[in-house]
Order: structure tokens, then C-alpha cells, then sequence
């Protein structure tokens, strides 16, 4: 999916209600989770799993996804991590 040409959220649309859901890409354009809700000034991401059952909840800070809307208006966001590496991080505990 070429990203360029997708708006970019800006800093007031980065809230729970429009954030929950997104699909999360990594550097490769894969599908590499899920944001499953904000905590705080992070998101937590489902990763792995199959139809989030067996995901694994990772935060990471909100700053560090490109946040954007698709020519559908549906909202994912772009990071540079990849699966591997977020599934490495410790498991988000609320």
C-alpha cells in the first residue's frame, strides 16, 4: 500500500475513539498487529494471534506510529518496527 498519499491524523485525532481498531504496518507495508487502546500517552498493540485470539498486547508510545487516514477514510498507522521485534517486547499488563 503506498502510504504517500494518505492524510496524516493530526495531534487532537489521536484519541481512543478514532485509534482503537487501526491497523498497525511495518517497515516491510506488513499487517503486523492491531491498536487495541490507548494507555495513556501510549497505544497498546495486539500482535500475532488469529482474529485477536492468542495476541499478545505490546505498548508502545503513540508518538512513534504515523497515524493516518486511507483513501477509505479508514485509519492505520506506518512504524518501524517489525513483528518480530514487537513481539519481543514485554507483554502490556494494565
Amino acid at each position: 500500500m503506498d502510504h504517500t498519499n494518505h492524510v496524516r491524523l493530526t495531534n487532537a485525532e489521536l484519541t481512543p475513539a478514532i485509534l482503537e481498531g487501526a491497523t498497525i504496518y511495518g517497515p516491510d507495508d506488513e499487517k503486523i498487529g492491531s491498536v487495541d487502546h490507548m494507555h495513556g500517552s501510549q497505544v497498546v498493540i495486539d500482535v500475532g494471534g488469529f482474529l485477536g485470539i492468542g495476541a499478545k498486547p505490546v505498548a508502545v508510545p503513540a508518538m512513534q506510529l504515523d497515524f493516518m487516514r486511507d483513501e477509505d477514510g479508514d485509519v492505520h498507522a506506518v512504524t518501524f518496527w517489525t513483528k518480530d521485534q514487537l513481539e519481543d517486547m514485554p507483554e502490556h499488563q494494565d
